[in-house]
């Protein structure tokens, strides 16, 4: 036997524990990153006039009108995490929430380093759901099985 037939049957342990732990990474991953968006979203709502506020004199949202921009964030930062979380519609939401983020950086030109660099690890956490699936433990998961006969 060579040494690479060795190096592969050392290391197929090792991978096999690696995948099993894989759906539980994706999982984490959603539920970070999901949370993170949830937060905010919780706290627009709970101070709307302040919320309001802030988009009409802090963020410069283009295209839209500070109480539009407004709703429309809160909103998708109510409605997108939770689907995250399910894992139902995953990567659209992981791309809805990607996009967001990109106009949060754009619109908030007063961001510190620290602020970017936050937004730029949950962009990286939203691209591996919206390249790589939500994983195991998701609705779309179960519905790929059940319906569509996807393993």
């Amino acid at each position: 036997m060579g040494i690479t037939q060795s190096l592969a049957r050392a290391a197929k342990p090792v991978v096999g524990t690696l995948n099993c732990l894989a759906p539980v990474l994706d999982l984490g991953i959603r539920l970070w990153v999901a949370n993170v968006f949830w937060k905010s979203g919780l706290t627009k709502i709970a101070s709307w006039d302040s919320t309001v506020t802030l988009f009409t004199h802090e963020y410069q949202v283009p295209l839209l009108s500070p109480e539009a921009a407004a709703s429309l964030a809160t909103g998708s930062e109510l409605v997108f995490p939770v689907l995250l979380v399910l894992g139902l519609g995953a990567r659209l939401s992981a791309a809805a929430l990607f996009v967001f983020n990109i106009v949060a950086v754009i619109s908030y030109p007063e961001l510190n380093e620290v602020g970017v660099k936050d937004h730029v690890y949950w962009g990286i956490l939203l691209l591996v759901t919206l390249l790589h699936g939500p994983g195991k433990f998701s609705l779309d998961h179960l519905i790929g099985r059940r319906w569509l006969g996807k393993s």
